[in-house]
């Protein structure tokens, strides 16, 4: 009974002296041991690269070389989206307009495809919200979080010295990117890229109504 009872006490004790350990941390944002780390830091998982290797397991250079192998590949240059709905083929279709100073002058013809109705405005509104206020501002007077708290060079005001900008070139830019401003061809669909435009447009001062152009592929053949 007496060894039961020392054995017992005897790990209690350990664990006692485990917690204690564990538990006196001098950094106050620290999470103390951690036994299981994959259970508290998940790997980053990023597209088109394959993490499959374990460097514990396998080593480090084979490890690395499979994580510099792409798992999956691109869709080569020229490639058109699949749309369910025919009268938006056209919004598929690559933008032939170069990114050069040339072809900035040449955009000063395109006229949105759209028909901008509030629905388009809206839409416009939500992706300018996501991409575009943090430099331009949420009335678009250049003076967005990123120029007010990070000392960013402001951009220029619609209704101010971009107030004139042509919808051609204002697409072009979110297209192809201006000055410090990145390209967001990437990361904003043609469609959307013109209802921003139309948006811009009406931060502008101009005035959008439903006698816009609808699904006119004039514009774009002609690129």
């Amino acid at each position: 009974m007496k060894k039961r009872q020392y054995t017992i006490g005897t790990l209690a004790a350990v664990v006692l002296t485990l917690v204690v350990v564990t538990g006196c941390q001098r950094d106050p944002n620290s999470a103390g041991y951690e036994y299981m780390p994959d259970m508290y830091r998940s790997p980053a998982i990023e597209a088109y690269v394959d993490f499959g290797m374990d460097p514990f397991h396998f080593g480090d250079s084979l490890a690395v070389a499979q994580r510099n192998t792409p798992s999956a590949r691109k869709p080569v240059e020229g490639t058109i989206p699949f749309s369910f709905d025919p009268n938006k083929v056209h919004l598929r279709m690559p933008y032939h307009i170069p990114n050069t100073p040339e072809g900035y002058e040449m955009a000063v013809a395109l006229k949105n495809p759209l028909k901008i109705d509030e629905a388009a405005l809206e839409r416009g509104k939500v992706v300018y919200d996501k991409f575009c206020q943090h430099c331009h501002g949420k009335k678009g007077k250049g003076d967005g979080a990123v120029v007010v708290k990070g000392n960013h060079p402001a951009p220029g005001a619609y209704d101010g010295s971009l107030k004139d900008l042509p919808e051609g070139q204002i697409f072009h830019s979110i297209t192809y990117g201006k000055g410090v401003m990145g390209q967001h061809a990437s990361q904003i669909s043609k469609e959307d890229r013109w209802k921003v435009t139309a948006y811009v447009q009406k931060l502008q001062g101009k005035s959008l109504g439903e006698d816009a152009p609808a699904d006119d592929t004039e514009n774009e053949e002609t690129e």
